[in-house]
């Protein structure tokens, strides 16, 4: 039954393709991104500038240029993962929260406060505050797991010199 299921080696050929593809389309999607930001910017600047008379309208301009430079933070954060993934063979959870946490804040940025209904806002700050406890929690362990990790080597690790 087992011989219907490709080797080990073939797994990690497709696999390490896949990787290089998802790569190269979160690469080509934060190029093109970074891209178009440039051009609204160049664009909105050269038409909007003069329609701006209130401290209000500035802020709502602002606020979409920083939604549109988190965007493409959070791309290059994917693209980070995947990084360690194909290097470490696993996902680190600090990035997967980190990258949660630029979302959620871009999408504070564009919340309508005056739109917005009381339990949108309760749960966008119930998810912030989650998010924000996770990552301090994961972030507490890794240093002890790091020094436990120090202390009891693997057994197929070579010892060190002293």
């Amino acid at each position: 039954m087992s011989d219907l299921w490709p080797g080990e080696r073939t797994h990690q050929v497709f696999a390490r393709w896949v990787l290089s593809g998802v790569q190269l389309l979160l690469m080509v999607l934060i190029a093109l991104g970074l891209l178009d930001l440039f051009y609204l910017l160049v664009r909105g600047v050269s038409s909007k500038l003069a329609a701006i008379h209130s401290v209000g309208e500035l802020q709502h301009v602002v606020q979409h240029g920083f939604a549109g430079i988190l965007l493409v933070l959070i791309g290059l954060e994917l693209i980070e993962t995947v990084r360690v993934y194909v290097h470490d063979q696993h996902v680190r959870l600090e990035t997967v929260l980190l990258v949660a946490v630029i979302a959620v804040g871009r999408h504070i940025l564009e919340i309508d406060l005056h739109a917005a209904g009381g339990m949108t806002l309760i749960g966008t700050a119930s998810l912030v505050l989650a998010l924000s406890i996770g990552y301090f929690l994961v972030g507490r362990r890794a240093p002890a797991c790091a020094s436990t990790a120090r202390q009891h080597p693997p057994a197929d690790a070579p010892e060190e010199p002293r």
